[in-house]
């Protein structure tokens, strides 16, 4: 396991220390949980941008996403994102 040190502000640092006591946790084990939680949204969020750009397929981005696509559509919706082009839907429409 890698070692990581930075300098934060004084607020952030306040921040920390009463996250620390409301969820009764030390300092490095907190460190790690958030860090862990802003890349997991970072990597969703990002995922996302890159779908909604038609960089990458649905399937691709959900895989990005470390989610599985049923959970990934929950996100797109949560998110209010349009995931199926009104082409496509207007396509499969008229094939019925």
């Amino acid at each position: 396991m890698g070692t990581i040190s930075a300098r934060v502000p004084d607020d952030l640092e306040d921040e920390l220390e009463t996250y620390l006591d409301a969820e009764r946790l030390d300092r490095s084990t907190a460190v790690r949980k958030l860090l862990a939680e802003g890349l997991e949204d970072w990597r969703r969020d990002r995922a996302i941008e890159r779908f909604e750009a038609g960089e990458i397929s649905f399937s691709r981005a959900a895989e990005l996403a470390d989610m599985s696509v049923w959970d990934f559509t929950r996100l797109l919706e949560e998110r209010d994102v349009t995931w199926v082009a009104d082409d496509h839907l207007a396509d499969d429409i008229d094939s019925l």
